[in-house]
C-alpha cells in the first residue's frame, strides 16, 4: 500500500511519530472527513511535540537532578521559611538566565536548598536551556581526574557553555588553593554570559575563609554576587523532618 511505503520512507528519515500516526489515520474512518492539509497538520504537530517531549526528557537525564521530581508549584511558602512567592516565581519564568544574573540560595541543612535549586532548574529544562547539577565536592573531583586525563580545557569549555550550573554543597568545606583557581577559571568563563545556582549554608562573609587567598577569594566572589538574587530560607526546622523524609529520597519538598 501507498501509506505504507511512505511511512517506511518516514521512518528512514527518522520521522517514526509521523509515520506510526500515518498509518493510524489511515485505521480511523473518523478522520476521512478531514481535509489533506488538516490530516498532514496533525501528523506535523505529532511529530512535532514528540520531538520537543523527547528533548525535554534528555535535558532533564543530562541535568542529573538531586531531585529529578522538583517542580516550583510544590515549594512550600509557610511563614516560618520567609520565602518570597513573587520573586520565586518570577525567577521561575527563567529571565534571569537570559540576563545572566546568579541565584544565591541559603539556609541551613535540609532546609530544602537542593529542592528549590532543582525546581529552577526543572523550569530552565522546560523552556529548553541547558542545566547541569553537581555538588562542589564533586566537581573539584572531577577537575582534578580531567587534568590527569587532559580534558581539563574541553571540560571548562562545557561547563562555560551550560545555560544553567546549579552547585550544590557550595563551599561546604575550604577549598585548596588548587581548587580555588579552578573555580575562578571557571566562574571567568561563566561571567556574564551564564547563570548559577549556588546553594550554601553559609553567608556570603563566610565564604572568604573558605576561598584561599585573600584576593583570590575576592575575584570569585566578585563575579557571582553583584549579579545575584539572594534567596534566604529561615529557621532551623529541617524539611526532611518537617517531611518525615530520609535525605536520601527522592521525594523530598522544598
Amino acid at each position: 500500500m501507498l501509506v505504507n511505503t511512505t511511512a517506511e520512507k518516514l521512518r528512514e528519515m527518522k520521522l517514526t511519530t509521523m509515520a506510526a500516526r500515518l498509518q493510524a489515520q489511515e485505521r480511523d474512518d473518523s478522520l476521512n472527513a478531514l481535509s489533506f492539509e488538516d490530516r498532514l497538520g496533525l501528523l506535523v504537530d505529532e511529530e512535532y511535540n514528540a520531538r520537543k517531549s523527547n528533548r525535554l526528557k534528555r535535558l532533564m537525564r543530562l541535568a542529573g537532578f538531586a531531585y529529578p521530581g522538583a517542580c516550583l508549584e510544590d515549594v512550600e511558602y509557610r511563614a516560618d521559611r520567609g520565602l518570597d512567592k513573587a520573586l520565586i516565581t518570577r525567577l521561575g519564568s527563567g529571565g534571569y538566565i537570559g540576563d545572566h544574573r546568579h541565584i544565591v540560595l541559603l539556609g541551613a541543612a535540609g532546609s530544602g536548598k537542593s529542592y528549590l535549586a532543582c525546581a529552577f532548574g526543572a523550569a530552565a529544562c522546560r523552556d529548553f536551556r541547558t542545566v547541569k547539577y553537581v555538588r562542589l565536592p564533586e566537581l573539584m573531583a572531577e577537575f582534578a581526574v580531567a587534568r590527569v586525563e587532559g580534558t581539563y580545557r574541553k571540560m571548562l569549555k562545557s561547563l562555560g557553555k551550560t545555560d544553567l550550573l546549579i552547585l550544590d554543597e557550595w563551599l561546604l568545606y575550604p577549598l585548596q588553593e588548587n581548587e580555588s583557581r579552578d573555580l575562578l577559571e571557571l566562574m571567568e568563563r561563566r561571567y556574564q554570559k551564564a547563570s548559577t545556582i549556588f546553594c550554601s549554608q553559609f553567608d556570603v562573609g563566610g565564604w572568604r575563609g573558605k576561598l584561599g587567598p585573600g584576593t583570590l577569594a575576592e575575584a570569585i566572589i566578585d563575579r557571582i554576587i553583584h549579579d545575584a538574587y539572594t534567596i534566604k530560607i529561615a529557621g532551623d526546622d529541617s524539611m526532611r523532618k518537617h517531611k518525615g523524609i530520609a535525605a536520601s529520597g527522592g521525594t523530598e519538598r522544598a
